[in-house]
């Protein structure tokens, strides 16, 4: 079947950044930020893993921000959801300092481009577990305009989180096609592959590889951008 929509991981895809060193920033300007209002450092982050750990077997029958704030003020307390302007601000001023820390390749524009000049439509497939304002911050730092993709997926709309292939399904849907009228691009061999499952087409970026278990990458069309972008035109002509 004709491919018409090409998904797109964000983390170590597009943004080349380091998971650790990016936590380990979150982490000090959102406590910091949060410090003045008689929040403890340590309570806001073992509420946010608290709400992340929950999203990840979501069943889909809440939204992933409904149960992120849920599992985050059994922890934090239940006065973080009436706090929650000051988290938006947090998104909007203290998280864009974060950008100094994350990569960055010219390459993630020329492909999104790429896309849109082979006249497929382009979503950002990337784990649900942020507002939608943090995932555009994060796709600007990656040089590519949020107004140039069809969607991008956030915890306030998805109802699952990779790798649950209802992740996946949900994307299609939103887009009214058939999840074999998609490909996947990824960086990580256990999240973003899992995709070909549903006859989704798979392309495994290898520039910031992501493969815990070892497995065997043949498996796979991989490679790194030049690769990727040349798979992109052959599968236009098909």
């Amino acid at each position: 079947m004709t491919t018409k929509c090409i998904l797109f991981d964000m983390d170590g895809t597009l943004l080349p950044m380091d998971a650790e060193t990016f936590a380990r920033t979150y982490f000090k300007l959102l406590t910091k930020k949060m410090l003045p209002h008689g929040y403890e450092p340590d309570d806001i982050i073992a509420g946010i893993n608290a709400g992340i750990t929950a999203m990840q077997p979501n069943d889909g029958s809440r939204t992933n921000a409904e149960v992120f704030w849920e599992s985050f003020a059994e922890v934090a307390g239940e006065r973080v959801l009436k706090d929650k302007a000051l988290f938006d601000e947090f998104y909007a001023v203290e998280f864009q300092r974060i950008s100094s820390s994350c990569g960055f390749t010219k390459r993630a524009k020329e492909t999104i481009e790429l896309c849109r000049e082979l006249g497929y439509r382009v979503v950002i497939a990337t784990e649900p577990i942020f507002p939608l304002v943090a995932m555009e911050s994060r796709l600007r730092w990656a040089g590519v305009d949020p107004s140039s993709v069809e969607f991008i997926t956030s915890y306030e709309t998805s109802r699952f989180c990779k790798p649950d292939l209802g992740y996946y399904r949900e994307v299609a849907q939103r887009l009214g096609v058939d999840c074999t009228e998609c490909a996947m691009v990824g960086n990580d061999v256990g999240e973003d592959m899992p995709a070909g499952e549903l006859g989704m087409k798979t392309f495994l970026l290898t520039d910031c590889l992501i493969n815990k278990k070892d497995e065997d990458l043949d498996r796979w069309a991989h490679g790194d951008y030049g690769k990727l972008q040349s798979w992109l035109r052959a599968l236009n002509e098909e």
